[in-house]
């Protein structure tokens, strides 16, 4: 029987690299991760690697024992680690015949939506070509203005760009638990999350969830991307990164397993089975939101998680209900109640609802990013004005909406009536 092929994005952090006491190259976790990687690849799924661990390696080259807070050392660091990471990786995967290909990117780099295109193109193509992509944000160049933040991040944004179907998160514990089983043994494994917004997990970074000495990520910078990556379908596992041979024997369950007429109730007894069997190791998976609620515009999700946002616009109720219809034009200036920050046409803001106009400011609640076709000191002009006005308090008029349309973009999950929604982990 032939076996559909998947496109499987994998996250490796630094710890799974690099030894955490040592900051020696962990080469024999290395070569296995390798050897999963090129099975899978030779039973014809498209790969890409979202690799964390440039920094490390430098800081083992300079004989380095602490991170250095200054940001040109940082960078130094990592232009002297990236080299040696990516060589490494050469030389195991050549000796399996398998090309690769490097890929390093900053968010400036997908500032343009023609970039972000091109981004993906160029990913797609070396997939076709049957080459393995290697992801890493470029540390030597970035700063905090144009960060990820982290390669959970990266790795959730690269999934949603090519439309993959799994991300396979990486770390050095089994699964995602109640609590951090190493300070509590009651804590209990997840297996399947459907509804991320529903979970209420303790991942309290005092209780060593923050992550490893040499990494930068947790298990909330997990939920984080996984709750990126399911909202555009692709679903997320979390699995343990000291047995990356996880990895082939959960996508050969997965396509061994057709659980598309079964109810989530149903997948968990299902997989529970499995696991306690021995047929599948722990792991947990947060399953992609159903066609009709996912994020399908390669547009919409760009401009919603690969724009860094410079300001916020807080409108009231009324007009998020109107922007939220099917057929929405567009934002008025009349539906705006404040401007927050500075900044210019063109760049991208968050959309934040208040309920109540009597409640103070900091009640509001995200619910979107928009790019602007006024600035922020000319917003402050027109806010609470008729369109009809906008020539009139500005000397000219651009556009009759601060936002149109096509620059509008809202989560497939909102908050309800713009009530705030806070999240348990």
């Amino acid at each position: 029987m032939n076996k559909t092929p998947f496109t499987i994005v994998v996250k490796l952090g630094t710890s799974s690299l690099v030894d955490e006491e040592s900051r020696e190259p962990r080469i024999a976790n290395m070569s296995l991760i390798v050897e999963t990687i090129v099975k899978l690849r030779r039973q014809g799924h498209r790969i890409i690697i979202v690799s964390s661990g440039a920094i490390a390696f430098g800081m083992k080259r300079v004989g380095m024992d602490a991170k250095p807070s200054k940001l040109a050392a940082v960078q130094a660091l990592a232009s002297i680690g990236q080299g040696r990471l990516i060589g490494l990786f050469d030389n195991l995967f050549r000796s399996l015949a398998q090309p690769i290909a490097q890929i390093l990117i900053t968010r400036n780099d997908i500032m343009d939506f023609t970039q972000y295109k091109n981004a993906k193109n160029t990913i797609n193509e070396l997939l076709d070509m049957g080459v393995i992509p290697i992801v890493n944000e470029n540390d030597t160049l970035s700063v905090s203005e144009i960060k990820f933040g982290d390669n959970d991040t990266l790795s959730a944004i690269t999934a949603a760009m090519i439309h993959a179907d799994y991300l396979f998160l990486m770390t050095d514990v089994e699964c995602l638990y109640t609590d951090n089983p190493r300070a509590n043994p009651d804590a209990k494994p997840i297996l399947i999350v459907d509804k991320i917004e529903d979970l209420n997990v303790n991942t309290d970074t005092e209780n060593g969830q923050a992550g490893s000495k040499v990494g930068t990520g947790g298990m909330t910078t997990k939920l984080i991307a996984a709750e990126l990556a399911t909202n555009v379908g692709v679903t997320t596992i979390i699995t343990l990164s000291s047995q990356p041979h996880y990895i082939l024997d959960i996508v050969n369950h997965i396509q061994s397993q057709n659980n598309s007429n079964l109810s989530i109730d149903e997948q968990r007894v299902m997989l529970a089975n499995d696991v306690t069997q021995g047929k599948i190791p722990l792991h947990t998976q947060f399953l992609g939101l159903p066609q009709d609620t996912q994020i399908k515009s390669d547009r919409r999700f760009w401009l919603l998680h690969g724009l860094k946002t410079k300001g916020a616009l807080i409108i009231d109720s009324g007009c998020f209900e109107a922007l939220t219809r099917r057929n929405r034009a567009g934002l008025l200036p009349a539906g705006i109640i404040e401007v927050l920050g500075n900044f210019h046409e063109s760049e991208c803001v968050s959309i934040k609802v208040i309920a109540d106009k009597s409640l103070p400011l900091s009640e509001a609640v995200e619910v979107g990013h928009c790019r602007v076709n006024y600035s922020a000191t000319e917003i402050r002009m027109i806010k609470g004005h008729k369109s009809r006005d906008i020539e009139k308090i500005l000397g000219f008029a651009d556009s009759e909406y601060v936002a149109h349309r096509d620059n509008l973009a809202f989560p497939p999950v909102m908050p309800p009536s713009a009530t705030p929604t806070p999240r348990n982990y």
